[in-house]
């Protein structure tokens, strides 16, 4: 079987490093891909967003797994427009409909669908330019901090938590004037949730699912949750305080009404599903919905998977997918990031690096690099995710560690504290 895998993160290496490892596999495609996916398959020069050069492309290489990374191409509907192809009906799209998509493409559609189904999450209220002022008297009404997200898709920047009410307030106008461009023409304001955080992820086919590792990553840019936001920094799975009674709640008070309340709207959706959970005090909650795997929890969580992935997605949509047991490593996974000077600011790209031959005890993933002049340079914010599996997370963490200082490129960071909370 041939596969195409779309993307060009961490969350493309990861899922790439693993489907390689099947037997089923003919060949495998990272479209663009970056340094290290051309380890494990061969890249091709296509846009995720390119629809129908992305269908040529599976027509010319009899491509029978597709498999979507990032969320915009799904938001913007590449399941609904490879499935209206006649000749391409046999295609296993590892991703969710257009309207499966707006889980994630769309805060407000997620809350009113948690509403509906009666899913556990915080209190909300939606406000255009048009309403900004009762947007400010609904944040009035609550205590801080104040959590404001923008609707749709912002690259990850979109949410933000400000502990003055004048800030919050600010913030409101900027980004009803367009500080997020289209993605903030709709502000959500929700409650605070105090807890500690964690992400849940199934494999579903839109009837059954599979339960897949939870992860715990780590967004601030500094040690001990402080700065900006980032896209990750680092992740731990298994999650010590997700124990038995706790997932429990987790599967029969989020993830079963999930997916009974796809069935119930007529959503197609044959994918992953991302659940941003907060623990609150033993109960979970959902902050987000995610419709794809996230990053750099991928990298922690799919080398803890034995299973056959890609045999997995083969069966999506069958009987047997349903029947299919997925089976865990019972090792912890860690993963730290290694990032881009200034990041997630401005930062510059190219800068060569070294070192990655001498990593021995951990698995690399390529978050942000690409092949140049004979060496392998930065091209992203985030740039290396180093993950090292162990019987406890207090060793693997030092596995990882070790690892990074070993590499190196001009302006590297990493966070020294990963796992700081657990």
């Amino acid at each position: 079987m041939n596969v195409l895998v779309l993307g060009s993160g961490g969350r493309e290496h990861a899922l790439a490093w693993k489907i390689a490892q099947s037997p089923l596999l003919d060949k495998l495609f990272i479209a663009p891909g970056n340094a290290g996916t051309a380890m494990v398959g061969e890249n091709v020069q296509l846009k995720p967003d390119d629809f129908e050069a992305v269908a040529i492309f599976i027509r010319k290489e009899n491509i029978g797994v597709l498999v979507v990374g990032p969320e915009d191409p799904l938001v913007k509907g590449i399941s609904d427009f490879m499935r209206m192809q006649p000749d391409l009906d046999k295609l296993v799209v590892v991703g969710p409909s257009k309207q499966g998509a707006r889980l994630e493409g769309s805060k407000e559609f997620a809350k009113e669908f948690m509403q509906r189904h009666l899913i556990p999450t915080a209190q909300y209220a939606s406000f255009t330019a048009d309403t900004i002022v009762e947007g400010k008297v609904f944040l009035s009404s609550l205590t801080a901090p104040y959590v404001l997200k923008a609707d749709g898709l912002a690259a990850g920047k979109g949410v933000l938590i400000l502990d003055d009410l004048k800030d919050a307030e600010d913030e409101l106008e900027s980004m009803l004037n367009g500080k997020f461009g289209e993605a903030s023409e709709k502000v959500i304001i929700e409650e605070f949730l105090s807890g500690i955080e964690l992400s849940v992820f199934v494999l579903t086919d839109g009837t059954n699912y599979h339960l897949l590792p939870e992860a715990k990553d780590y967004k601030r840019i500094g040690e001990g949750d402080t700065g900006l936001n980032t896209g990750g920094m680092g992740a731990v799975s298994p999650v010590p305080f997700a124990n038995f009674e706790f997932m429990d709640k987790v599967v029969t008070r989020i993830i079963e009404p999930t997916i009974k309340g796809l069935q119930k709207d007529q959503i197609d959706y044959n994918g992953f599903i991302f659940f941003g959970l907060i623990n609150v005090q033993g109960d979970p909650f959902v902050i987000e919905y995610n419709v794809r795997m996230g990053d750099p929890e991928s990298e922690v969580v799919i080398p803890r998977i034995h299973s056959d992935i890609l045999e997995l997605f083969q069966l999506m949509g069958t009987e047997e997918f349903g029947k299919k047991p997925v089976i865990f490593a019972k090792e912890t996974a860690t993963t730290i990031m290694l990032v881009s000077g200034g990041y997630p600011g401005t930062y510059e790209k190219g800068k060569i690096i070294s070192g990655l031959d001498k990593v021995k005890g951990s698995i690399l993933f390529h978050a942000g690099s690409r092949i140049g002049e004979g060496n392998v340079l930065t091209n992203g914010g985030r740039v290396i995710a180093l993950t090292s599996l162990h019987e406890n997370w207090r060793d693997a963490l030092d596995l990882s560690y070790q690892s990074a200082r070993l590499v190196d490129f001009d302006g590297m960071y990493y966070r020294q504290d990963i796992g700081f909370d657990l």
